[in-house]
């Protein structure tokens, strides 16, 4: 099967490569284009897995929904430059919308999205992961990805929420990082080391037990305060807490915040 400049070109347009590796393909599959995309791919995978090694330290994090459910994505590489390209950042997409699509909880990448990885990898010819991702389903949702796509918050709620106050709440949550929605959600035993950390200060400044046991309790409170989401004083107004910022009946259920490589 012969091949013309115009299938190099639709080739060159479709796999991202250069117009001498597309002429190569085809040639390689008798101008096949099916056949030149999979030759590609597979003689390009097989140079990228040798730089799987390298170091991924940028990259992009993203949000998807669909019918109830949404998704909140992380997708790494190693420069700046390629994290903002056009093609990289429409695969991203793309992997977002198919992580909608996966169970309930931590995603993990399934053939569809180590393909779209996999071509990352030809395409730039840098270093590229499905670093994590977690899908929720049912009741509202509400999301802030940073403008430089680094940080983002997925948030989840039942009732009524604005959706200004909805965009403010997670971006609080980016910019505040909470352990947990309240003290229920923080783990005794980091409750325990706080409170041990607090009696073993007030010791050593020279209280007794009794106050240092007091002291503790009030490390402790201060603590929850400043480091659960419905006890924190909202980022744009800091005369409410964001407890106060729910209408009656409005609760959030939950969140998932990610920074880049965090």
């Amino acid at each position: 099967m012969s091949f013309t400049a115009k299938d190099v070109m639709s080739l060159r347009e479709k796999t991202g490569l250069g117009m001498m590796d597309c002429k190569k393909a085809l040639t390689e599959t008798s101008g096949d284009p099916v056949a030149a995309e999979e030759w590609l791919r597979e003689t390009k995978k097989g140079k990228m897995d040798t730089r799987t090694e390298r170091a991924t330290g940028e990259g992009k994090i993203c949000i998807a929904y669909s019918d109830g459910c949404a998704a909140i994505i992380e997708v790494q590489t190693e420069t700046d430059f390629t994290a903002r390209n056009e093609g990289f950042v429409n695969a991203v997409e793309e992997i977002a919308a198919l992580a909608v699509n996966a169970g309930d909880g931590e995603i993990t990448a399934d053939d569809e999205i180590v393909k779209l990885i996999d071509n990352l990898r030809i395409t730039t010819g840098e270093n590229a992961n499905f670093a994590r991702g977690f899908k929720y389903s049912g009741a509202g949702f509400g999301d802030y990805v940073h403008h430089d796509g680094k940080r983002a918050c997925l948030l989840q709620f039942e009732g009524d929420l604005e959706e200004g106050a909805v965009k403010g709440i997670c971006q609080h949550i980016v910019f505040h990082d909470p352990m947990g929605i309240s003290a229920d959600d923080v783990p005794a035993e980091k409750i325990a080391q706080i409170r041990a950390d607090a009696i073993q200060e007030a010791k050593d400044s020279g209280k007794n037990e009794e106050i240092a046991e007091k002291m503790s309790e009030g490390k402790v409170r201060k603590h929850l305060q400043e480091n659960t989401l419905l006890a924190q004083k909202f980022v744009m107004d800091e005369s409410k807490t964001i407890q106060e910022l729910l209408p009656e009946g409005t609760t959030i259920t939950a969140f998932t915040r990610y920074t880049l490589g965090g």
